[in-house]
């Protein structure tokens, strides 16, 4: 049974009709049903075989307002790089040290940025952090030898996308505090980049659905133009 809060949110949207993007965005705001500041999220159902590598979507963006939410950085590097990354800001940085409080349990970050010359290493621990999604990957920026741009990347709210083995596309696009106008941006920021990396070998449809929801909210779909 769902609560009344939820109920009430609920009766806000028009379940039978589509919303124009600007519009969704802000009704999934009005309809958060948390007392914090929720964040809101957008579920992309794309026409996709993610079985076949082209169309095994992944990546990475800058979204234009951020995404209200501050990730600990940890830079995996050594030599000169250790004092770039500090300079850039990281939250830790260290190298073999890093590794071995990992391997005894230490999670205090939300993401791993690593130099090319540390992934021989941190392969290692591979079965650790692949389950947690904390694995630097070079199509999302998380692996470079430019640790000081990819610090700056996501301090601004840089965000990762990654279909799930149905098609789906979830990402933060910001929290209920934004203004409407920054999450539409960011909400077609998102979506123009989707559009721009869709595989060539995909016939008909592309984006067969869109919706927007705040956390425990209720999903508004998007017109998909």
């Amino acid at each position: 049974m769902a609560g009344k809060k939820y109920r009430e949110a609920l009766a806000q949207v028009d379940r039978t009709r589509t919303y124009p993007y600007a519009e969704a965005v802000s009704l999934a705001k009005k309809t958060s049903t948390t007392k914090f500041d929720s964040s809101i999220e957008a579920c992309f159902n794309l026409n996709i075989d993610p079985r076949q590598a082209e169309q095994n979507i992944r990546g990475a963006m800058v979204l234009p307002n951020g995404t209200g939410k501050t990730r600990r950085v940890l830079v995996i590097t050594q030599g000169a790089k250790e004092d770039e990354a500090k300079a850039a800001g990281a939250d830790f940085v260290g190298g073999k040290d890093m590794l071995e409080k990992i391997q005894g349990g230490w999670f205090d970050f939300d993401i791993i940025v690593a130099t090319p010359d540390m992934m021989g290493q941190l392969g290692r621990l591979g079965k650790l952090l692949g389950p947690k999604g904390l694995m630097p990957n070079p199509k999302t920026g998380t692996v470079t030898p430019n640790v000081a741009q990819a610090i700056d990347e996501i301090k601004k709210g840089k965000v990762t996308y990654r279909t799930d083995k149905d098609g789906n596309v979830n990402v933060l696009i910001g929290k209920s505090s934004f203004s409407d106008e920054a999450l539409a941006q960011n909400f077609k920021a998102l979506y123009d980049q989707l559009i721009k990396i869709k595989p060539a070998t995909v016939k008909g449809t592309y984006i067969k659905s869109v919706t927007v929801a705040s956390t425990m909210g209720p999903g508004v779909k998007v017109t998909v133009e």
